[in-house]
């Protein structure tokens, strides 16, 4: 979901999927002191995506040179709003030059606020293919910091078709197992499209069915900017949630802030709506999943668009 591509490609891809399931259309992380009791708001959104870094590009080609992301100002936006998940973005080799100091501190600052849960958050389609790449960057990116998870956004099937689908979960089998060991005690978890629930295998279950064993915890990507009707949030997670229920695995449903020109239109995202819509919506869909076992509340596509959402 990093390159507005990608999220624009397979919001676009969920839009026209499902009918009877086929194609239808820098400062010290100690100053942040006090831990945040996460049982006590009411906001219904426990979790963020952070793509993005404060290394000056100067200093380090991956850099994006991103204030937002220097850990105080992580920390106090994740206490502010009582996350208990926040999914970090990782580069390649993040255990070289100025990126190790970053994550740590960036960790360490987040556990002080509160969150319980700190993710390292990568994908490339390409992975898929090679799985040892997928296991090299987590390595890489658990040496480098104290992620309590490893979370992977890897999308395979923007650029595949329906009928390369069963192939391309075997892949993906493949790669979260080759990261798995990579980790060892470390959960790995990935983010899933709601539609995989409807997409059945041809040795029986769904695609989503079919990578639930190899994973830890889910985030069912559900970009609707309203939780009832059919096209709403409720309506497209709850196949993806009930199935991750009946297997307890833990997972969060994911909503997206972005402009409607990233999301693939401005029924996809709440981008082009407001902050309130978005905290009303988001307690529908709590108040309609949150009775099934492992739910973990709402994750919100991502800091940055969510701050310009919540921008007076």
């Amino acid at each position: 979901m990093r390159a507005p591509t990608l999220r624009s490609a397979i919001t676009s891809a969920a839009l026209a999927l499902v009918v009877g399931g086929s194609l239808v259309a820098a400062a010290p992380a100690t100053a942040v002191t006090q831990r945040v009791d996460a049982t006590s708001p009411t906001s219904a959104i426990s979790g963020m995506w952070a793509w993005g870094n404060p290394i000056d590009p100067a200093e380090d080609a991956r850099g994006e040179g991103l204030p937002q992301f220097e850990p105080q100002a992580l920390a106090e936006f994740a206490a502010a709003h009582h996350l208990r998940t926040v999914f970090l973005s990782v580069p390649w080799a993040a255990d070289e030059g100025p990126f190790g100091v970053w994550l740590t501190d960036a960790v360490d600052a987040l556990h002080a606020a509160g969150v319980a849960k700190v993710a390292a958050l990568g994908g490339d389609p390409a992975w898929a293919s090679d799985p040892s790449l997928a296991a090299t960057w987590t390595s890489a990116a658990l040496r480098a910091a104290p992620f309590d998870a490893v979370q992977f956004d890897v999308e395979p099937w923007v650029v595949s078709s329906d009928a390369e689908l069963p192939a391309v979960v075997a892949q993906l089998q493949a790669m979260y197992d080759a990261a798995r060991t990579a980790a060892g005690s470390v959960p790995i978890g990935a983010d899933l499209p709601w539609w995989l629930a409807a997409k059945p295998q041809p040795g029986g279950g769904t695609a989503f069915d079919a990578l639930l064993p190899h994973l830890k915890s889910v985030a069912i990507v559900a970009f609707s900017d309203h939780a009832a009707g059919t096209d709403g949030i409720v309506a497209l997670a709850k196949p993806a949630a009930t199935a991750a229920a009946a297997k307890r695995i833990p997972f969060s449903i994911g909503v997206e802030t972005d402009t409607p020109e990233v999301a693939g239109g401005p029924a996809a995202t709440f981008g082009d709506d407001s902050a309130a819509l978005l905290e009303a919506e988001t307690a529908k869909v709590r108040t309609a999943l949150g009775g099934l076992r492992g739910y973990g509340g709402v994750t919100v596509e991502h800091l940055l668009s969510w701050q310009t959402l919540l921008a007076p």
